[in-house]
Parts: C-alpha cells; sequence; structure tokens
C-alpha cells in the first residue's frame, strides 16, 4: 500500500514514529487538571490511621462532546485542608500522579483509577 493510499483510508493508523533511545528510560507520571468541583471534599479515616480528603474535579472533553469526571485524593495536611475549603462548582487545578488503588471487597479484590494531588490551586 502506497502513503497515498493509506491516507485515503478513513481510520488507517498513521505510522509511528521511531523513539530515541535516550528516552526510554525517562517515565513520566504526570497528571494536570483544569476544571470543576463536582462537590465538597470528604474527609476520610483510613484503618491506618492515615487521612486523605477525597475530591471529584469535572473536566471538559477537548476532543468531543461531554465531560470527564476524576477522583482526587489529597493526602498532606496542607493539601486536605485546601481540598475541604473548596465549594462545589468551584474551579481548580490540580498538578499529580495517577494511581491505580486496590482494596479487597468481599471475596475478592477491586480497583479504580485516582488522580494523587500533589498541587491544587483555585483558579
Amino acid at each position: 500500500m502506497t502513503k497515498t493510499a493509506r491516507k485515503s483510508i478513513k481510520g488507517a493508523p498513521k505510522p509511528r514514529k521511531p523513539v530515541d533511545e535516550s528516552v526510554k528510560d525517562d517515565y513520566q507520571n504526570t497528571v494536570r487538571l483544569v476544571g470543576r468541583c463536582s462537590g465538597v471534599g470528604l474527609e476520610k479515616k483510613l484503618p491506618s490511621g492515615d487521612k486523605v480528603v477525597e475530591l471529584r474535579v469535572v473536566v471538559k472533553r477537548d476532543d468531543r462532546d461531554g465531560y470527564d469526571t476524576f477522583d482526587v485524593a489529597l493526602w498532606s495536611s496542607v493539601l486536605r485542608k485546601r481540598g475541604l475549603s473548596l465549594k462545589e462548582e468551584e474551579w481548580v487545578e490540580v498538578d499529580g500522579v495517577l494511581r491505580r488503588r486496590f482494596w479487597k471487597m468481599g471475596a475478592g479484590a477491586v480497583s479504580r483509577w485516582q488522580v494523587e494531588g500533589r498541587q491544587l490551586r483555585r483558579v
């Protein structure tokens, strides 16, 4: 198939660029959300005694209609306090990392994705 023919087929994958060998070990897990809080933050005390504030940030999709909702966990005391002060519908910027959390429920294990907030500010 020629390049011209490949471009004319709707949905055909684009050829991949070769990966620069010098960046293969430079893994990155960086998340930046700018959106609105869907509700107030809730503080939870875990069985370990640790505290975490959880909130949800709603972000408009950039490539099509609709919104995505992301669970955000705030662990440090400064961020927990800031998270608890947020009001519903307030706009925020969250910088953090993506984590997959696991826990036991019933006879099995369950998991979910969560953004671990490292910075939080009102916008």
